[in-house]
C-alpha cells in the first residue's frame, strides 16, 4: 500500500441512471440494480484501499452522478480547478465538491460560469509530470485550457475527441507509469493523433481495439505498476502483463450503465508537484466578426460548423440582429485553436467566407521574401476565386488578377502599392509575397433577400446541380442572360470538348457565334479537328452525322482534315483559301471571335493552331477570359476545370455535361454564381437556340415591355 497516494471517492447512495446525457445512458433510464452497483463499487473501493489511501464525500440527493469524483475538479499539489459541468443534470453537484477541497485546505479556482470543464475526466497529467493532456470537444471547452496551464503552472497539450461514445477524455485515454499510454487512437482527430504519436513513443504507446475501448479499458485507474479496471481482453492483459504492469479486473457494469468505470468513480487528489513543470497553452485565439444575413443565409451556421470541425472552439461575443427587412447582421466571434497550424487553416477557410479582424485587430501582413525563382515561402496564401484585399502599411489593396490557388505579391510602383496574384510558377526571387492569415480579407458581395430568395425576375439559379426535368427552365434564364450580356455589350466564353460535335451540337454553338453571343472559345485539338472534320466529310469520328452509321474508311477522316489545314497553314488560311466553309471554327474566324486551342500528349497532329506547350497554353486560355461575365462549359472536364480555377468571383459559370461527377465537381468550386445542368450538351445547345429565338420575336419582346 502506498499511503502517498490518496483518491476521493463517493459511495453510490443516490446512484441511479435518471436522465440521458451520454450515449450510454440511453435506454438504460432506471435501469441500474442499486444493490449490484454498491456491490461493484465497494469491490472498486476495497482494491484501492489495498494499495492507497481512500477518502469519502458524502453523498448527496439529486445528483445521482456525483458517484463519478473524476469530474469533480482538477487537482496539482494544493490546488484544485473546479469543474463547470457542461448539462444542468449535474451542475448541482459543484457546491458539495467546492466545499470538500475548501474544508481540505485546496486552494480553489473557479473558471467562468459559462466555460465548462469537467476535471480529471477531461484532464489528465503524464504520469511522469512532464504536462497534462486536455480533452476538449464535448464536455469542456478548449478556452478553459489557457487557464489551466495558468493556475497550474503546467504546460497543456490538446486533444478533440471525436466519437461521442467517449465524450470524457478519461474513457479512451489513461497515463500509466513509466510514460506509457494506453489509448483508442479512433477516438481523437488526426491533429491529436499526431501530438500523442510526437509525444509518447511506439515502444510506450499501447493502442487498445474498440472491444477492449467498449469495455471501459482505457478508463483505468493506475497505482504504480497495477492498473485496475472493468474488463481486459486476453491480448490486452498479455501486453500489458508483458511490460510489468499487474492486471485487475473487477466488474462495474452498472456504472457502464451511466458511461463511466473504475477511473470515472475516482479522483486522484494526490498529484505531487513537479519542479520542471511550466506554465504553457498552445491554444491560440483569435476573435473574428462577420457580416450580412446571417441567419436567413445560414453563414453563421457554417461558419461556427467550420470552426468545430477544423478542431476549434468559439464564443459568440456579440450578436447584432438586423432590424429591418433588408437589413444585415453582425456577429463577433472569438474562435480558439489547440494550436497555430490549426488556427491558420482554420481562419484561412474563415476568410473565404467572409470573416475580417475587428478594426482594432488589424494588422499589416507580414510579407516574406522569395528566395529563388519559382518557390514561395513555406507559408504563403494560397487564393481563391473571391476578390481579396491585403492590408500593407496600414492600407487595404485590392488584389489584381484575382484566381484560385495562386499566391499574392507586393510591390512598390510610383503610383503606389500593388498586389497582384501570381502563379507559383511565376514568382520571381526577390518578390515579396503574402503569408500567413493576418492582414487578408476577402469581400463578399451581400445579396439581397429577394435575390437569394429567387423572387427576381431569371434570377440565375444559385450553386447547384439540375436534373433533366429542370433542363428547360435553366435553359430559359440562361437564354435571358445571354441576351442581357450580348445588348449591353458584355462577354461571354465557351468552353468546349469534342462532345459538342459528336452530338450534333455543332450548328448549335455556329448559331450562338454566328449571332453574337459568343466572344471567346476556348478547347483542345479535338473540337477542332471534329468541328471541321464534320464541316468538310460530313462525319465525326468517322460517323455520319445526318445517318448515325460509321462510313467505310471514315476513321481516317479526322487524319485527312488535319492534313488539309496543315497545308493551309492555319484554320484561318483554309477559310480565306475557301477550304473552309461551314463550321464552330469556320464562324470564329468569318466573325472574329478569338479562340484557343490547348494541346495534349493525345493529340494527332495536331492543327497548327494548336498550342502544344502548356503553360502557354494556359496564358492564353487565362487571357481570354479575362473580362467574362460567363463561361459556358460544354462536356469537356479538364478544360473546363482548369477555365474554373483561373475564373474570378463573379462571373457566372454554367457547366453542361452528361457525367454528374464533372458538373458536382464544376459547382463545388465555391462560386454561389455557378449552375450545372445533367444532359447531353447536344440537346442543351438546341434548346437554347430555341430560347434565344423566342427571345427575339415580337410577341415576347411585347411582353417584356
Amino acid at each position: 500500500m502506498s499511503a502517498s497516494i490518496r483518491f476521493l471517492m463517493c459511495s453510490p447512495d443516490h446512484y441511479d441512471v435518471d436522465y440521458v446525457i451520454n450515449p450510454w445512458m440511453e435506454g438504460n433510464i432506471h435501469k441500474s440494480s442499486r444493490d449490484r452497483a454498491v456491490d461493484q463499487w465497494q469491490g472498486l473501493y476495497h482494491i484501492i484501499k489495498d494499495r492507497a489511501t481512500v477518502e469519502l464525500i458524502q453523498p448527496q440527493q439529486g445528483v445521482p452522478d456525483m458517484v463519478f469524483t473524476a469530474n469533480a475538479g482538477l487537482v496539482l499539489d494544493k490546488t484544485v480547478v473546479l469543474s463547470r459541468f457542461f448539462h444542468k443534470e449535474r451542475q448541482g453537484e459543484e457546491p458539495f465538491f467546492k466545499e470538500w477541497f475548501q474544508q481540505q485546505g485546496f486552494l480553489v479556482h473557479e473558471l467562468p460560469k459559462d466555460l465548462p470543464f469537467e476535471g480529471a475526466g477531461d484532464a489528465l497529467f503524464d504520469r511522469e509530470g512532464r504536462w497534462l493532456w486536455a480533452g476538449y470537444g464535448f464536455r469542456s471547452e478548449l478556452d478553459a485550457h489557457p487557464y489551466l496551464a495558468k493556475w497550474l503552472d503546467v504546460e497543456v497539450l490538446s486533444l478533440r475527441l471525436m466519437d461521442e461514445r467517449f465524450y470524457h477524455l478519461d474513457t479512451c485515454f489513461c497515463p500509466l507509469v513509466d510514460g506509457y499510454l494506453m489509448y483508442y487512437p479512433p477516438a481523437f482527430d488526426a491533429y491529436s493523433n499526431r501530438l500523442i504519436e510526437m509525444r509518447v513513443p511506439a515502444a510506450k504507446r499501447i493502442a487498445v481495439d474498440e472491444r477492449d475501448a467498449v469495455n471501459f479499458a482505457c478508463n483505468a485507474v493506475n497505482i504504480n505498476r497495477t492498473v485496475i479496471l472493468n474488463k481486459a481482453s486476453d491480448s490486452l492483459r498479455q501486453r500489458l502483463e508483458g511490460l510489468g504492469f499487474e492486471v485487475v479486473e473487477t466488474p462495474l457494469t452498472e456504472f457502464l450503465k451511466a458511461g463511466g468505470a473504475s477511473k470515472c468513480l475516482t479522483l486522484r487528489v494526490t498529484e505531487p508537484l513537479q519542479p520542471q513543470l511550466h506554465s504553457a497553452a498552445r491554444v491560440e485565439s483569435r476573435t473574428i466578426r462577420l457580416e450580412g444575413h446571417l441567419l436567413d443565409s445560414g453563414l453563421i451556421n457554417r461558419a461556427l460548423d467550420l470552426v468545430v470541425e477544423g478542431g476549434g472552439s468559439f464564443q459568440v461575443m456579440d450578436f447584432h440582429l438586423g432590424e429591418q427587412r433588408q437589413s444585415t447582421s453582425r456577429a463577433e466571434i472569438r474562435v480558439s485553436a489547440p494550436s497555430h497550424e490549426v488556427m491558420e487553416d482554420i481562419m484561412s477557410q474563415l476568410i473565404d467566407m467572409g470573416a475580417v479582424a475587428r478594426p482594432q485587430e488589424e494588422c499589416d501582413n507580414p510579407l516574406q521574401t522569395a528566395l529563388m525563382s519559382g518557390v514561395a515561402p513555406d507559408d504563403f496564401y494560397v487564393t481563391t476565386i473571391y476578390p481579396t484585399e491585403v492590408r500593407v502599411d496600414g492600407q487595404w489593396v485590392r488584389v489584381q488578377n484575382q484566381r484560385m490557388d495562386g499566391v499574392i505579391v507586393v510591390s512598390q510602383t510610383p503610383e503606389g502599392t500593388i498586389a497582384e496574384c501570381k502563379l507559383l510558377r511565376d514568382v520571381e526571387k526577390g518578390d515579396r509575397i503574402v503569408t500567413g492569415v493576418e492582414g487578408i480579407r476577402t469581400v463578399r458581395k451581400t445579396d439581397a433577400r429577394e435575390s437569394r430568395n429567387g423572387e427576381k425576375e431569371f434570377s440565375f439559379m444559385g450553386a447547384g446541380v439540375s436534373s433533366e426535368r429542370r433542363v428547360e427552365l435553366v435553359v430559359e434564364q440562361i437564354a435571358w442572360e445571354l441576351r442581357q450580356i450580348r445588348d449591353r455589350g458584355g462577354k461571354v466564353a465557351v468552353v468546349a470538348g469534342p462532345v459538342v460535335i459528336h452530338t450534333g451540337g455543332a450548328e448549335h454553338l455556329s448559331s450562338l457565334i454566328r449571332e453574337g453571343y459568343v466572344q471567346a472559345l476556348l478547347g483542345g485539338n479535338a473540337i477542332a479537328v471534329h468541328d471541321i472534320e464534320q464541316a468538310m466529310l460530313g462525319t465525326s469520328l468517322g460517323v455520319d452525322m445526318k445517318r448515325g452509321v460509321s462510313v467505310k474508311g471514315g476513321h481516317r477522316h479526322h487524319l485527312k482534315v488535319i492534313n488539309t489545314i496543315r497545308r493551309c497553314g492555319s484554320i484561318a488560311n483554309a477559310v480565306e483559301q475557301g477550304v473552309l466553309t461551314s463550321g464552330v471554327l469556320y464562324e470564329c474566324v468569318k466573325h472574329q471571335v478569338p479562340f484557343s486551342l490547348a494541346g495534349s500528349i493525345r493529340d494527332d497532329g495536331p492543327l497548327p493552331d494548336t498550342q502544344m506547350d502548356l503553360i502557354e497554353a494556359q496564358r492564353d486560355y487565362s487571357r481570354l477570359i479575362k473580362g467574362a461575365d460567363m463561361v459556358l462549359m460544354l462536356s469537356t472536364m479538364l478544360h473546363s476545370i482548369g477555365v474554373g480555377n483561373m475564373t474570378p468571383a463573379g462571373v457566372k459559370l454554367v457547366c453542361v455535361d452528361i457525367n454528374p461527377a464533372v458538373v458536382t465537381k464544376l459547382s463545388d468550386r465555391g462560386s454561389v454564381e455557378s449552375v450545372g445542368i445533367v444532359t447531353d450538351v447536344g440537346l442543351f445547345l438546341s434548346l437554347l437556340v430555341q430560347q434565344l429565338d423566342k427571345l427575339t420575336t415580337p410577341y415576347h419582346i411585347a411582353q417584356n415591355v
